[in-house]
């Protein structure tokens, strides 16, 4: 284990970015994320339990719930175990977020505010040739492209996509992306001198800065989270090492059933030749023995003369 958390665990995340102590961190890297878009100057945590209206419906647990200081909420997930079905999860997270808006009575005219969601997925979410670092989602016009409502958002960020080394980070938000992909293992936190956000991220990230608790808290979910992994891997190799047996297997049941065919096959078709050749030399005698010239023989089966003689 190395100087600085795991920021991939539910803890570690939650810790660097959804604390009030931490609020600022959060805002420098949501301004990063939305340069050029909107600013936040401020912003407050919301309780990130959505209780369901009704008992029997499901409700909505966000890592991250937030109000910006112009209204705007914005949820944040860090998904760092493959799910099928991530994409419409997080459209069912914002769409709660959106219902919550309205209110009773007739008085309510449908106006809402924008909802934002910051989705990290540590894994590809449409198979490895088919996405990017970042998607950002709109609803927008398929022809025009122009944006149709801005009242939904989402960006996605695909970080198994992110391999660029330090020295070759360009903008502000692939720092924060190499840093937290790579936190756990760095014995420095680089960028400081480029931006002070990266100073205070040391701070929070640092473990020596963390209480007893804390720490105890951060190594039973890093033990839950490393032993979940080690499980997967080893299902992995156990049915990796399972299919090629099995492959094996029928790669040799389906060779010996192929050599037999193919053996009999050139055995019936060896087995006829040398029936034929058996009975033209056969007529081949019978001819010369009755009297006919081996040019004539020769000539009806094919033989030569020399091999007429032979008879």
């Amino acid at each position: 284990m190395g100087r600085f958390i795991n920021p991939f665990t539910d803890w570690g995340f939650k810790h660097i970015f959804g604390r009030e102590v931490s609020k600022d961190i959060l805002i420098e890297f949501l301004n990063d994320l939305l340069q050029g878009e909107r600013v936040i100057k401020d912003l407050r945590f919301l309780n990130n339990e959505g209780q369901p209206e009704q008992k029997e419906l499901r409700k909505v647990i966000y890592d991250i719930y937030c109000e910006t200081d112009t209204g705007e909420y914005i949820i944040v997930e860090m998904q760092n175990r493959r799910q099928e079905h991530f994409k419409e999860r997080a459209l069912f997270y914002q769409s709660q977020a959106i219902y919550r808006q309205g209110t009773k009575g007739q008085n309510w005219d449908f106006r809402l505010d924008a909802v934002y969601g910051v989705y990290f997925a540590n894994f590809y979410l449409d198979g490895k040739d088919n996405g990017k670092l970042r998607r950002d989602i709109v609803l927008a016009d398929t022809e025009t492209h122009e944006v149709f409502c801005d009242k939904l958002r989402q960006i996605y960020i695909e970080l198994p996509y992110f391999i660029k080394k330090e020295e070759e980070c360009e903008t502000d938000f692939e720092r924060w992306i190499y840093v937290l992909k790579y936190m756990e293992v760095l014995e420095r936190m680089p960028f400081k001198g480029r931006k002070a956000v990266f100073d205070r991220l040391e701070q929070m990230a640092s473990k020596a800065n963390m209480t007893v608790a804390e720490r105890q808290q951060y190594e039973e979910e890093w033990k839950n989270w490393n032993d979940y992994y080690n499980t997967l891997d080893y299902a992995k190799k156990e049915g990796v090492e399972a299919g090629y047996a099995e492959g094996l297997q029928i790669g040799m049941e389906k060779g010996i059933v192929e050599g037999l065919e193919k053996g009999m096959a050139e055995g019936m078709g060896k087995g006829i030749a040398e029936g034929m050749e058996k009975e033209i030399i056969l007529t081949a005698r019978n001819l010369k023995q009755a009297g006919i010239s081996k040019e004539i023989v020769a000539q009806t089966t094919g033989l030569s003369t020399e091999e007429i003689d032979q008879l």
